[in-house]
């Protein structure tokens, strides 16, 4: 019997899968897990997602978004003899490395592309607000004032919107979680 050389200790690899299958490449990693008993060497698999804030019919409702179409991540002890079960499961195309062969990623990279979150993550807001948008502040000291928007900043998910207030215009600045688009 060959020698195989196994991880110590559990190590994330990214694998690439079909884009729109990673649920499905999920469950059928999880079945080839079952069927070999790879339970002791394959810990986790994770589709990096981010709940995004998406406002529908005047209501904000969370949705989950992959924030990685086409990849997946396994935490797991890593050894040759494991590589041919793990790229022969269905829409799993092969790990992310030279030549398909795995390059383990470190914590900190894990963390930093979502896999490895730490506890507090931050919602991103999807909001189609625009320049000279009517909007409505819904929470903190100027819940219920109306105002119109002057500048967007989307990737900070920031406003200036000009709002009246004790009878002249003022200047704010908003977060896309203190408003909503008013009809």
């Amino acid at each position: 019997m060959a020698v195989v050389d196994i991880d110590k200790e559990p190590k994330w690899y990214v694998l690439h899968v079909y884009s729109g299958y990673e649920n499905v490449a999920k469950q059928n990693l999880e079945n080839t897990i079952e069927k070999y008993g790879l339970e002791d060497r394959i810990f986790e698999i994770i589709i990096p997602m981010e709940d995004v804030l998406e406002e529908k019919k005047g209501k904000k409702v969370l949705v989950p978004r992959k924030t990685m179409p086409g990849y997946m991540f396994v935490r797991m002890k890593y050894g040759d003899d494991i590589w041919h079960a793990i790229t022969r499961t269905m829409y799993i195309t092969g790990f992310v490395g030279p030549k398909g062969r795995p390059i383990c990623i470190t914590d900190e990279e894990a963390r930093r592309m979502g896999v490895d979150k730490p506890q507090h993550t931050e919602v991103k807001i999807e909001l189609d607000v625009k320049v000279g948008d009517m909007i409505e502040v819904i929470e903190g000291s100027l819940s219920s004032f109306v105002g119109v928007v002057k500048s967007v900043d989307a990737e900070n998910q920031k406003v200036v919107a000009v709002i009246e207030m004790f009878g002249r215009e003022s200047e704010v600045e908003l977060g896309f979680n203190q408003i909503r688009l008013k009809n």
